[in-house]
């Protein structure tokens, strides 16, 4: 029997179907062993912390965005009751920021002001998150809920940490928010006059001298104004638009708009008077008109 397993009493076929067995088996073996090398690598305990944390930190400052999120996020999972899963986390949050992730970061900074409302780098946190929201904020043509978000958050920020370098930064960019919310009510608003729609238009731009008096759309709308309820027959409405925007923007070009066309329905008899500037406030020359 042994002799039918004998080199030469193999027939040519079977011989190559040795051939490759004698092959293939340190491969088999091989893959059974990577097998066990993954599992092992998964069972194995993970690195210290403040190697964690070091190794993340090195990562970020590369660049590495992905392996620092891993490095983070693995201090979170293995050590979360640990001094670094706060930190792990903060930084995570700035990782993912970084990264345009803002739903992600919003999400990890909220969890971490939830764990943490007392800590040491809480205003940070709230700071990151508004900057989150900010950068979300569309062009004026867009929906403009995440400018409302970001400037909801901004406002916690100047709130809470009044005095602190975030709320003079959160007061500058709630400025620029505001003045994009103007911005979306003046495009609605010109639409409307474009449209013939013209008491949809009124209700958008006396929004704007109303709501958002400190923004750089006021002239404009106290201008439009004038023209829509001119093109009413709402002469003494139109009148007292003009006062107000001269009132508030002597020499402006929107003012000198405003005055052509009371010039031309024979509302004005000859160019104003050289103006001495208002003071500044819409609120204030409303009563100073009426």
């Amino acid at each position: 029997m042994l002799g039918l397993f004998a080199p030469g009493a193999l027939s040519p076929t079977l011989r190559r179907v040795a051939c490759a067995a004698f092959v293939i088996a340190p491969l088999l073996a091989g893959c059974g062993g990577g097998g066990a090398d993954k599992q092992a690598a998964l069972n194995a305990p993970a690195k210290p912390p403040e190697e964690l944390y070091n190794n993340g930190m090195d990562a970020l400052a590369a660049s590495r965005y992905a392996t620092a999120t891993d490095q983070f996020s693995s201090i979170e999972q293995n050590y979360p009751y640990s001094s670094w899963a706060a930190r792990a986390q903060l930084m995570l949050g700035y990782t993912q920021y970084l990264q345009n992730n803002y739903g992600g970061s919003i999400a990890t900074l909220d969890r971490y002001i939830q764990l943490h409302p007392t800590g040491q780098d809480v205003a940070y946190a709230y700071y990151l998150r508004a900057l989150s929201y900010y950068e979300q904020i569309e062009d004026v043509q867009r929906d403009q809920k995440t400018t409302v978000e970001a400037i909801a958050a901004l406002k916690e920020v100047e709130t809470r940490f009044p005095g602190t370098a975030y709320a003079r930064d959160a007061r500058l960019k709630i400025d620029l928010g505001t003045d994009h919310l103007a911005g979306k009510e003046m495009a609605i608003g010109r639409y409307y006059e474009d449209q013939h729609l013209y008491a949809a238009a009124i209700n958008r731009f006396q929004r704007v001298v109303q709501d958002y008096q400190t923004t750089n759309h006021v002239p404009e709308a106290l201008e439009r104004l004038v023209e829509v309820n001119l093109k009413l027959g709402l002469r003494t409405e139109a009148e007292r638009n003009a006062a107000v925007l001269g009132y508030n923007y002597p020499g402006s070009r929107w003012y000198e708009d405003a005055y052509a066309m009371l010039y031309h329905d024979h509302l004005a008899s000859a160019p104003p008077p050289p103006q001495a500037a208002g003071p500044g406030f819409i609120t204030r020359a409303w009563r100073a008109v009426f």
